[in-house]
């Protein structure tokens, strides 16, 4: 089965890209053909500083190599190193409809956060689309937030096929319930929009005192509290077994049991799980030519895919004479 998701790099990759995607797609390359990538092309609807985005884009390389993504075994590049989607995306956009576009809630959510309205950011659905059928994806391991975009994909293939006849393949969502929303500092998802993030890779002590800062109720350490509306725990269930989640959960319903208790116990569950990490994620990042080699001999690999499909498609649409 083909996998393919991909990550922008807008921001300091965090616990909700890491939940939502990253860790699924370095457990699937284990026994999936694996297609990863970084979505720089998508990340000019929000970053406008050309430094800003290539930073972003070798420290986002680093943080997927570190936590296990294996170039050899996988696809691993940067999209605009394979051109063949932004061709892809005019011929989708030709067949894509205004409407299915207007009706894209994302594209509304984003305005209203602030980000300039530019024909890039109202078309996002239809790179995207690009992104997916160029490489003929079987399951594309997305957050909830991007379901609707990957159902407009799914729309924009099937309204290819029955113009053109059978060209792509119809992706299927990979949305895991534990990690469909990862809810971020103030309880809204974790979003770099809200700047409400817990970012991977944080010093110690910035990682502490983002936990620590935690938005809570202000219900006293005797009284009894429900984990399920609890940020602390909603996070704390996804980096431990149920049963570890369980003893948190019966001591917060119990009573005698603080918000700071429960902040520190959330700080040694990510800590342990990051911390080892860090020191191979610094000389990772520190090795800029190491990271451009190796999105190099991805993209290679990721062109004599997307190559192969482009054709199929120039043919169907009658650009080949």
């Amino acid at each position: 089965m083909r996998i393919l998701s991909g990550i922008q790099p807008s921001g300091k990759l965090h616990l909700g890209n890491y939940f939502g995607m990253m860790s699924r797609m370095i457990e699937y390359q284990k026994n999936h053909e694996l297609f990863c990538f970084i979505v720089n092309l998508h990340a000019l609807t929000s970053v406008f500083d050309p430094e800003t985005l290539k930073q972003n884009t070798l420290a986002a390389t680093a943080d997927f190599l570190s936590l296990g993504l294996d170039p050899e075994k996988s696809y691993f590049w940067v999209q605009s190193d394979v051109t063949e989607v932004t061709e892809l995306t005019w011929y989708l956009s030709n067949i894509t409809p205004f409407g299915l576009l207007e009706r894209c809630t994302s594209y509304k959510d984003k305005v209203d956060k602030g980000i300039p309205a530019s024909h890039g950011l109202f078309s996002y659905p239809v790179l995207m689309a690009a992104d997916i059928l160029l490489f003929q994806a079987d399951k594309v391991p997305v957050g909830k937030d991007q379901k609707q975009h990957l159902e407009m994909a799914r729309d924009i293939a099937e309204k290819f096929n029955r113009v053109y006849g059978e060209t792509f393949k119809i992706p299927e969502p990979d949305i895991t319930r534990d990690s469909a929303v990862v809810p971020g500092l103030d309880g809204q998802k974790m979003s770099k929009s809200y700047d409400n993030t817990i970012e991977i890779f944080l010093p110690e002590k910035e990682l502490k005192k983002k936990i620590m800062s935690i938005k809570t109720d202000s219900k006293t350490v005797e009284e009894p509290k429900n984990p399920d509306e609890n940020v602390i725990h909603q996070i704390y269930k996804l980096f431990v077994d149920p049963d570890q989640a369980g003893i948190m959960a019966e001591q917060f319903r119990k009573g005698n049991y603080g918000y700071g208790q429960a902040k520190q116990e959330l700080y040694k569950v990510v800590s342990e799980r990051f911390a080892p990490l860090r020191e191979k994620r610094e000389k990772l990042f520190s090795n800029p030519s190491y990271l451009k080699d190796i999105l190099q001999m991805g993209a290679k690999k990721a062109r004599a895919i997307a190559a192969d499909t482009l054709e199929k498609v120039r043919e169907k649409v009658g650009v080949v004479y």
